[in-house]
């Protein structure tokens, strides 16, 4: 680590964003070397600042988990948009960038004077990126959002649950996670065009059709055949068992898919050949789909009689797919994640050491590499309006008595 130049040193990046979506794209190209600056305000504080968890239940605005494992590798300043100074600041800063993110709802750059067409003036060649719910055009494109909804309007929700009860989203803003690598690569292609032609662009990110990608065939099912997927559980119209058992123990269990009849054989020779093993009805991948809920009955009764990993290690030796369901503690001491150091160890100084999510690709060349943790909020202030855009000591001291670096 830190022989080679990583694969984004020398390019700056102004961070408007907020929550999720805008600071987890931002995330990733700061661990592979991109400068960036994020850019807040004390007059609106971003969200993921008040989001639990709280390192001891301290609920303190620099000490969210939320925010930290989002905004590693960054520096942080406060600045006031609305201020006449604060957007004099901003357009100085951009002057000096080579991509500006943001997510907020379409019209509120615009409002603050700093919407693409402003923001070229100062810097003719500049990439922006925008990250709104449903896109910056539309008839629907000003109707404000977040995770829940947005994964609701891709389709995400309607098939997420069990086909007797309601839609039930998913525990986390599926949109927030889905749109990152795709607006990732398209800053990256933007950046990549600039140096080839010198011309800039508008990235224009709809979060809700991001999402819709991840709907598997549904949408072809329907375009061809008319049908319209609905929730099914945990189960599979082509592989039987498919499912989480519960295991021996607290919220422990095991997933497992059999999608063929040779792990359907390794399946029956782990559990031991019981009698309803052998039954004709089961004999067929057919059969077995026609069964599921006897088949998951069986398998529960047994699966019960171990741990976790006991099951996932009988089951796997017999050829048969499965996997523990990882909790947090799980993947901090799988060994294939610390083979590929999934995890690194970051300071701050509220939340002292901890660990964050590290790229999950590995570049042979221009690897990755974590350096600091998240910033507190302001916390380079003096380096990047001293040090970067060059204010001399007074004019510093005035902006902050002036109340615009807030």
């Amino acid at each position: 680590m830190g022989d080679h130049p990583r694969a984004l040193e020398g390019i700056r990046i102004i961070d408007f964003s907020w929550i999720a979506v805008g600071p987890t794209t931002v995330k990733y190209l700061a661990n592979q070397g991109a400068e960036v600056v994020r850019v807040e305000s004390t007059h609106h504080l971003d969200i993921s600042r008040r989001i639990p968890p709280w390192k001891n239940d301290v609920v303190d605005i620099n000490n969210c988990g939320v925010y930290i494992n989002y905004n590693e590798d960054k520096y942080g300043i406060t600045l006031d948009l609305g201020h006449p100074r604060g957007h004099e600041l901003a357009l100085r800063l951009v002057s000096t960038a080579d991509a500006v993110v943001e997510n907020f709802t379409p019209g509120v750059m615009v409002r603050l004077g700093l919407g693409y067409d402003s923001l070229r003036q100062v810097r003719p060649d500049l990439v922006m990126c925008s990250m709104s719910i449903q896109g910056g055009t539309g008839p629907e494109a000003t109707l404000p959002g977040v995770g829940i909804t947005g994964q609701a309007l891709a389709g995400v929700t309607h098939l997420t649950g069990w086909p007797d009860r309601e839609p039930v989203a998913p525990n986390v803003p599926y949109s927030d996670y889905t749109a990152p690598p795709f607006a990732a690569l398209a800053i990256i292609g933007a950046l990549d065009y600039r140096r080839r032609t010198g011309w800039g662009q508008h990235i224009d990110i709809s979060q809700s059709e991001c999402a819709v990608h991840c709907l598997e065939a549904a949408v072809l099912d329907y375009t061809a055949n008319a049908h319209e997927q609905t929730r099914q559980g945990n189960s599979l119209p082509y592989a039987a068992p498919h499912g989480v058992y519960p295991c021996r123990g607290t919220e422990r269990w095991i997933a497992l898919g059999v999608f063929n009849d040779r792990e359907w054989d390794g399946l029956c020779r782990a559990l031991g050949s019981p009698p309803w093993s052998a039954e004709p009805r089961l004999a067929t991948m057919l059969g077995r789909l026609r069964h599921t809920a006897d088949l998951d009955r069986h398998l529960a009764q047994w699966t019960r009689g171990y741990t976790a990993e006991q099951a996932m290690a009988t089951l796997q030796a017999a050829g048969v797919p499965s996997v523990i369901v990882s909790s947090a503690q799980d993947l901090h001491a799988d060994p294939q994640l610390k083979h590929r150091q999934h995890f690194w160890e970051l300071y701050q100084a509220v939340i002292g050491w901890h660990t964050v999510d590290g790229p999950a690709f590995r570049l042979s060349r221009t690897p990755a590499e974590l350096k600091r943790g998240a910033p507190l909020q302001g916390e380079h202030n003096e380096t990047v309006y001293r040090e970067m855009l060059g204010l001399s000591e007074d004019e510093y001291v005035q902006l902050m008595v002036d109340g615009v670096l807030e």
